[in-house]
Order: C-alpha cells, then structure tokens, then sequence
C-alpha cells in the first residue's frame, strides 16, 4: 500500500501529526514508531517519571565525554514508546518566553512569531483552570493545575520572596518571571501523553494505521525526493515522508540515509545521498545543577520509598487520586536572572519533591528535597553524529556542555542562586542540611568540580535541523527539507533556538502548526 504521508517517531510530534493529518479521510497516513506501546502503568501514573530516567521507554544512550566538563559521560534519556518524550516526562506544561518566538521570526522564520503560535498552544490544550488569551479549553490536550503540593511548596514560594523573587500564579502567561506552581500535562489525574489525548481518539480510523516496533533503517530516496522508508522487514512507500524522532533521532535517521556532511558519512562508511553539513549540527540542550538538602521530617515524598507506604500512596491515589502517585515531583519551580541584563529569565528551576528521583541523583537516607537550576540559553552548540553505519547502533550525541565559557558562568550563577533560596529562614523549619554541594563547594574552582561529577541533561535537546532562509537551513520555515523534495521535519530539531524552557508544549504545538500547513499544501 502507498501511503499520502509516512510519520516516522510516534512521539510528542509525530502522534499530533498522525491525529490531524487522519482527519481528512482521503489521507492515507502511516505513524512508524521504533518503540512498544504505553501499556505498562508507569506511562500513565503521574509519579510514573521517576522511573522513566532510570530505562523504561528510553534508547539507553549516552553523551560521548564532555571535553569542557572533565570528559564527565552524561545519561541521555530519549524515549522509546509511543507518545514519545511526552509518555516519559515529568508533564510540566511550559512554553518558553514570548521573545523566543518572536526571535525566530527575526531570523526569517515568518509565521513563527510569538502571535503566530500562541493560537497552536491555545488549539492543542484542554486548561482546567484558564480560558483566556494564552489558555484555550476543549483541545486534545489535558493540561491542569497540581494535584498533590505540599507544604514545603509553599515554603519554598516564601523563601525565593525573601530575595525578591515574585509569585507567578501562570507561568506560561502574559508575565513568565517568578516562582509558582507548573501545570501538568494531566487529565483526570492521569498523564495525558500525545499518545492518549492525540492517538487514541483517533485509532479507529480506517485512514491511519499505527505500527509499533518498526525502527526505520533509512528514507528511501530517488531523483531527489523521498518515496518511502525501509524498514528491517521490506519498504514502504509515500508520497510525503515525515520524519519527527526527535532532536536526536531525525539527524541520526537522515545521516544513516547519506543525507548529511558528507566528509562525515564518507568516514562511517554511508554513501552519500546529500550533502547538507548543517544536519546534526546545532545541537543545544539545557544542562542541569542541583541542590539536594536532607529534610528535619517528613516533608516529602521520600518517606513513601518504605515498601508499606508505597503500597498505602498506591491505594490512596486509586480511592482519591492524591498523594504521592498523583505527582509528577517536580510540579514547583520558576524562572529567574542569572545575567541581570537578560531580555528575559534566563534560569529555570524546578523543586523536586524528594531526592534521588532521576538516575544519577544521590538519595537522601532520612528524606529530602531537590532544587534544579538549569541556565535557559546557552551560546555552546554540540553535534548528533554516527559511529559507524549500522542502524542499530547508537548515535553520538555531543551537547557540548560549557564550550562557551559564558555557559559555565550562568550556569553556576543558577546553583548559587538555588543554594541562596534553599538557605532562606521560610525553608528552615523544613531542611536539617544542604548535603550537595555541601558547605566545602565555595570557590569557582571547588563550583566547576561538583558540576562536573554531577551535572545532568534537562532533557531539551533541539535545533539539529534547523529551520531558517539561509543556505545553511535544513528546514524552510514550512518544514521542508531543503534539497529533498517530499520530505518534512517536524519535532524540536526545527528549533532555530532552544526555548526557554521545557520543550514538550513547545513541539506539540509544532506539529499543531505543521499539520495545518502541510493541509493547506496539499
């Protein structure tokens, strides 16, 4: 069967794609994606995230060693399920700053101006507390405000007040400064992934058909266009292939085409297909710092680890939907200065309501509380390249951590700010002690150390096919591979920047917009 459009990566992209393309009944769509589906609970339970960094629904990889941070290895979570990022995430609904958008329009992108996609976000939300300018109610997207803060939440508010930061009770509003409650991307309790809120609706059309486990080994070009894909077991063929796997994925699959820098390829052993050096480039990421401080009590989530008190946080969430397992962990935070002559907050942080919640963080034996900063644009760019030419193997991923010293100087900046907030007299009827960093980490020198034996990714990686109107674009400003006829990237590989922010709202509403104009073309 030819298939009108191939969808490769059914995750916060490819799904919406998958959904809005089917709706015309005349499309024929194909939604590939490389991993399982999302039976398992730990996609749908809120709390489910903290085992989601530690292997479930992820590829496993790695970055290569970082060269400006001590050659430190970083565990690199990318999804390996239906839904995609947005079926692993910690669901926290935020959008970047305005200026970001309005940004890529300044770098040529029109139609991608803030004014341009808060219409999308609006499209793809179904808000349960705002119905406003920024907010829409009844899209397919369930977003929502917290269901499970605790007290030290509040606290936590208190603290950041006492050194001027200001309450912000929507962050992803006309005003993103401050600190406050995130909302989630949750419905009924539950999260609401692109796989549930987008696909599941949509499963029974006879128009769309949903393969799981079909890694694609590459796109099928001839003459200049792309006309399908090759999977382990025969090819498809389309007449408009999609690829949305991802900031790490797309750049991969495209250079296991040959489509690519061709001096690379030539030395892994690809023919070259293409030669496009920007493919793979551009790669930025927001890399995390964090304060874990031990609690005088139970304060947080920790105390539930016990096996006795799991299992009672297990039956309250199903009689009540509260506790611990209606919470996503991190669902406090906000957004500050690092650089007081920032055009916007440049630092994000969120509060972790327990300690060792992701892979890689120590865990507190008597209890305690998290505090991430993560600096929001760094100027560092890294690359997504091959290590050979076998499809199965994993890709190079080199975020490029600090090349630009500007980069390590915010970034500490934001630890020692989340340091100062932790210290504040509203927190210390909560904390017992700062245990990392720890009262030895004082100098600049003794800073760079403990971020690089604990540094983590925040999880945001884009801007590997770039969208723009230069030469050097991978992507025009409608998604089309530039070079390649019948061939769109749509995921946050696009990004021309990284937002401000967590990415995920921000790709849905890149597939909202990119359905909307592939209609308009086709």
């Amino acid at each position: 069967m030819e298939y009108d459009f191939i969808i490769v990566g059914g995750g916060s992209a490819g799904a919406v794609l998958a959904a809005r393309l089917s709706e015309n009944p005349a499309n024929r769509v194909l939604l590939l994606e490389a991993g399982g589906r999302d039976r398992h609970p730990f996609y749908h339970l809120p709390a489910g995230f903290a085992k989601m960094t530690k292997g479930i629904g992820s590829w496993g990889w790695h970055t290569v060693p970082q060269r400006h941070m001590k050659d430190m290895v970083i565990r690199y979570t990318q999804a390996r399920v239906i839904g995609g990022g947005s079926s692993i995430n910690a669901q926290i609904y935020t959008r970047g700053n305005a200026l970001d958008y309005d940004e890529w329009r300044q770098m040529g992108c029109t139609g991608w101006g803030y004014e341009d996609v808060l219409p999308y976000f609006r499209k793809a939300e179904d808000n349960d507390t705002y119905d406003n300018r920024y907010h829409g109610k009844g899209g397919p997207l369930g977003v929502s405000q917290p269901r499970a803060p605790l007290p030290i939440c509040e606290a936590y508010f208190a603290a950041a007040g006492q050194l001027g930061i200001p309450r912000n009770l929507d962050m992803t509003g006309e005003v993103q400064d401050g600190v406050g409650f995130y909302q989630l991307t949750q419905k009924h309790f539950r999260r609401s992934s692109t796989a549930t809120a987008y696909l599941r609706p949509a499963r029974g059309r006879g128009n769309l058909h949903i393969k799981t486990g079909a890694q694609v080994l590459r796109i099928l070009v001839e003459n200049g266009r792309a006309t399908g894909v090759q999977l382990a077991d025969g090819a498809v063929r389309g007449a408009e292939v999609i690829l949305s796997s991802g900031a790490i994925g797309s750049p991969r699959l495209l250079q296991l085409t040959g489509i690519g820098p061709a001096d690379h390829l030539r030395a892994v052993g690809v023919p070259v297909v293409f030669d496009q050096p920007s493919v793979g480039a551009n790669l930025q990421d927001h890399v995390d710092l964090f304060v874990i401080a031990e609690c005088s009590g139970p304060h947080t989530y920790d105390r539930f680890a016990k096996p006795h008190l799991s299992a009672l946080a297990g039956l309250q969430y199903l009689l009540m939907r509260k506790g611990p397992v209606a919470s996503s962990l991190f669902e406090t935070g906000g957004f500050w200065y690092a650089d007081p002559a920032a055009r916007s907050p440049d630092i994000q942080m969120h509060l972790g309501l327990g300690s060792g919640i992701e892979a890689g963080v120590a865990a507190m034996p008597q209890g305690g509380v998290t505090l991430n900063s993560a600096y929001l644009r760094p100027r560092s760019r890294g690359t997504v390249r091959l290590a050979s030419a076998d499809p199965l193997a994993p890709p190079l991923i080199d975020p490029n951590y600090w090349a630009d010293p500007y980069d390590r100087e915010m970034s500490i900046r934001g630890l020692k700010l989340a340091r100062e907030i932790m210290r504040q007299d509203a927190l210390k009827p909560f904390i017992l002690a700062e245990r990392l960093p720890g009262p030895k980490v004082q100098t600049e020198e003794d800073y760079f150390n403990y971020a690089c034996a604990h540094a983590k990714t925040d999880h945001h990686p884009a801007g590997t096919c770039r969208m723009g109107v230069d030469a050097g674009a991978v992507v025009d400003p409608q998604l089309r591979f530039n070079g390649i006829a019948g061939l769109r990237v749509v995921d946050a590989s696009i990004m021309p920047g990284v937002i401000s922010s967590n990415t995920n709202a921000a790709t849905i509403m890149i597939a909202e917009k990119a359905a909307d104009m592939i209609k308009g073309a086709k």
